[in-house]
């Protein structure tokens, strides 16, 4: 049985050859189907993701995979170097990174490995998956959770508006029951607001020249819309600030700030300007106990992220190529199995034929007699057997090891 794999990612196709590629989740157990009914086809596996469109598939050792593949991959005609192809243990490897997130365009980000078990659990569904594919599958999820845990990967954020919120952490410890205000309808402030919701503040308010432009970004948070006009009178409720207004000049001075941070009684602040050209006077930072980030700010704290995100891929990557040997080791193992089960049938079968034998020409044995002929016969078969089954394990996938095997057959009789 032998794994292969055809696909396009961001790595090697523009948005629009992926989306002519891409697979609709509802087609896919019919495009499983249509797969595995091609000759010598055994398993199959569907990933379709906006970054990623892969075809997965065993076949029987003499069957040509590449028709099935290029059917399955509608739209694939006439792709070049676009469409990339694995086999064997470039295949393996190929998936241990994909679901490690070391070929994701966010090195390290997490949506992936859940894609591929989405992508797993729909070929299971279908009846798609029994044997060699499914282990790498499984084992690739292993991988996965063995790189998150040993090393740093996904632990730094990577995103202006994640980095906001790491930021947010480092100033106020809990955010839980924090207050925040975004100013505006960024892009990135909506993101940065939801990732501040999701790790535990308490509360949204959202405000906007545009009335009806604040109800509706106030109701995607649960929050409380507030009119333009206020917003400043209301910045000693507010913990953290999202400033990304389209306003020519700033719309936060120092001195409005000086005067909320009185109020506040000196509790911290942290305000988040990603707004360009900026929507705060960068004077605040001088105000004690007030924290001002710019996009620029932001955006040098994610390339020093990204760039301990690189180091620790280094390490990811040992990792995925240990556990590709091992995983090539057990597979290596398992093709010669056959054989050793085989030798040792037959082994065993001479052993109860002579025993037989000789207790006919010995005449009845007392219990002890027949328990030391047993055990010293299958001392004798036991020894006889380990040296071919350390030969068969250690010449497993090598090469030159096909003749080693063929002649331990030759030696011992034993049927393919």
């Amino acid at each position: 049985m032998k794994l292969w794999l055809v696909g396009v990612s961001h790595k090697t196709a523009p948005v629009e050859v992926r989306e002519r590629l891409a697979f609709r989740e509802s087609s896919i157990p019919r495009a499983l189907e249509v797969l595995l009914a091609s000759p010598g086809m055994a398993e199959g596996m569907i990933l379709s993701t906006c970054n990623r469109v892969e075809v997965c598939v065993t076949s029987q050792d003499d069957a040509d995979p590449f028709p099935a593949l290029s059917a399955a991959m509608t739209g694939a005609r006439g792709l070049g170097p676009e469409l990339y192809q694995y086999e064997g243990r470039a295949a393996i490897h190929h998936l241990f990174r994909v679901a490690s997130s070391l070929e994701s365009m966010v090195l390290g980000e997490p949506q992936i490995l859940g894609q591929m078990k989405a992508a797993y659990a729909a070929s299971k569904s279908a009846g798609a998956l029994n044997g060699l594919l499914e282990s790498v599958l499984t084992r690739a999820f292993g991988v996965a959770k063995r790189v998150r845990s040993e090393t740093g990967i996904g632990q730094m954020a990577v995103s202006v508006s994640y980095a906001a919120v790491e930021l947010a952490r480092k100033i106020f410890g809990s955010l839980s029951g924090r207050t925040v205000m975004i100013v505006g309808s960024g892009k990135m402030s909506q993101l940065a607001a939801r990732h501040l919701r999701r790790s535990g503040a308490s509360h949204i308010f959202v405000t906007n020249r545009t009335g009806e432009r604040a109800v509706e970004m106030a109701a995607l948070f649960q929050g409380t819309a507030v009119d333009y006009s206020r917003f400043a009178a209301m910045l000693p409720e507010v913990d953290i600030l999202i400033a990304s207004s389209a306003a020519p000049h700033y719309i936060l001075t120092k001195e409005e700030v000086q005067r909320a941070i009185a109020v506040r009684k000196n509790r911290p602040m942290f305000l988040i300007d990603i707004a360009v050209p900026r929507n705060i006077d960068p004077a605040v930072d001088k105000v004690d106990n007030v924290f001002l980030y710019d996009i620029d700010d932001l955006q040098g704290v994610v390339n020093a992220n990204l760039q301990s995100r690189m180091k620790e891929a280094e390490r990811a990557e040992e990792i995925v190529l240990q556990e590709v040997e091992r995983m090539m080791s057990r597979l290596q193992v398992q093709e010669v199995a056959p054989t050793i089960v085989s030798l040792q049938e037959q082994l065993e079968q001479i052993r109860i034929t002579e025993v037989a034998r000789m207790t006919r020409k010995l005449g009845v044995l007392t219990a002890e007699q027949r328990e030391a002929v047993e055990a010293l016969t299958q001392s004798i078969v036991n020894k006889i057997a380990h040296g071919p089954i350390s030969e068969l394990r250690r010449q497993a996938g090598k090469p030159e090891g096909v003749q080693v095997i063929d002649a331990i057959k030759r030696v011992f009789h034993l049927q393919d």
